[in-house]
């Protein structure tokens, strides 16, 4: 099977074509510090399999997606990769979901553990991702009136426990397990019931600070907020701040979630030509820095770095343009980033936060790999 994960140079009829010529100093220079993070993760993996935390295997799962993500990995599967998916399948539930039951989160695991069974290209674990599949598509919240998206949180997909409601970041990640898993299961009798993607859709606008195209009272059109994200309909993991143009409480639009959600419209097959995700990109490329997670300071940062390198990819971005006219080659700046910031034990770690748990070496590490893969392809 084809490596689903990484096949993004012809999804949503788009590709990158690097910058011209190869760099293949660059490229070289990339998967040195790939496969040096690698090796960490290899190091650290827990005689039972798992990595950081036995309560959630996403975090297992994430370092088996960065292990596949690698350009050169071996033409064989290790043992040690085979024994991390071992640890996964021992928490799938027989209503499909891929957690631990008394930990919660179902949705964020399953999603993730999803991905990794997927990136594998091993056909055994097609029945489980089928059933993995099926759950997280039931997991889609109708508030109103069912069949109608009649409630700004219609449409989205939480944790599972955490929230009565979804969120912008759970709803991406069930979304692209979802979108990368369909061929799979379009054979099988789950191939019938399929996610809501309009009311998907509506979720995600109604995330995002466009009085164009989500009415709620709590949008801003400020400069700062305009085009940019939240966590969920009337909740910014940033906070408020009085707009500057309005001069009214707004909530705040961030980085990391605002990649999130133009990730999200691209699993929902919206182009770069539509409003919503020019307005998305007018603001990210506002914003951009690698100095912080925008809004958040050093919370989430490479969770930050993670998205932006996915979501340019995706919408086929080689340079990115700032409001300023100055074109910038993320790509270059992202990659050298990442690879000043590992650790002479070839990890990564985000020193200063803690949030979001990246403070776990394994997890921001798998971050960073998957990133650097990404711009490595793109060289």
């Amino acid at each position: 099977m084809k490596n689903q994960f990484f096949a993004v140079l012809t999804l949503f009829g788009l590709h990158f074509s690097g910058l011209g010529q190869t760099d293949i100093s660059f490229q070289n220079e990339l998967q040195r510090s790939i496969d040096r993070g690698i090796d960490s993760l290899k190091k650290t993996q827990t005689p039972e399999g798992y990595w950081t935390n036995p309560d959630h295997p996403a975090v297992t799962a994430i370092v088996l997606l960065a292990y596949y993500g690698n350009p050169k990995k071996p033409k064989k599967t290790p043992d040690w990769i085979k024994k991390g998916h071992h640890y996964i399948l021992q928490h799938a539930q027989p209503n499909g979901s891929i957690y631990v039951p008394e930990k919660g989160l179902a949705n964020y695991n399953t999603s993730l553990s999803l991905m990794a069974m997927l990136a594998s290209g091993d056909r055994k674990f097609n029945p489980v991702i089928i059933k993995a599949r099926k759950y997280l598509i039931g997991q889609q919240w109708d508030l109103g009136i069912k069949g109608k998206t009649d409630h700004p949180l219609d449409g989205g997909v939480g944790y599972g426990n955490r929230y009565p409601h979804g969120d912008l970041n759970n709803t991406l990640m069930a979304l692209e397990a979802i979108y990368y898993s369909k061929n799979l299961a379009k054979d099988s009798p789950e191939s019938k019931t399929d996610l809501n993607w309009k009311a998907a859709i509506s979720f995600i606008q109604n995330c995002q600070n466009l009085k164009s195209h989500n009415k709620q009272p709590w949008v801003s059109d400020d400069p700062e907020n305009k085009g940019g994200m939240i966590y969920f309909p009337g909740n910014s993991q940033a906070g408020e701040a009085k707009g500057s143009k309005s001069g009214r409480t707004a909530l705040r639009s961030y980085g990391s979630i605002s990649y999130a959600g133009m990730l999200s419209y691209a699993y929902a097959d919206l182009k770069q030509d539509d409003p919503r995700v020019a307005a998305v990109r007018k603001w990210l490329a506002t914003n951009y820095t690698l100095e912080e997670n925008p809004g958040m300071d050093a919370q989430g940062l490479f969770y930050y770095y993670f998205l932006m390198t996915k979501a340019l990819t995706i919408y086929g971005t080689d340079m990115l343009e700032l409001p300023n006219g100055k074109k910038v080659d993320w790509r270059k700046e992202v990659g050298l980033k990442l690879i000043g910031l590992q650790g002479q034990d070839g990890s990564w770690i985000n020193e200063a936060s803690s949030r979001w748990w990246e403070n776990e070496k394994p997890l921001v590490s798998a971050y960073s790999i998957i990133a650097l893969s990404y711009i490595h392809r793109g060289q």
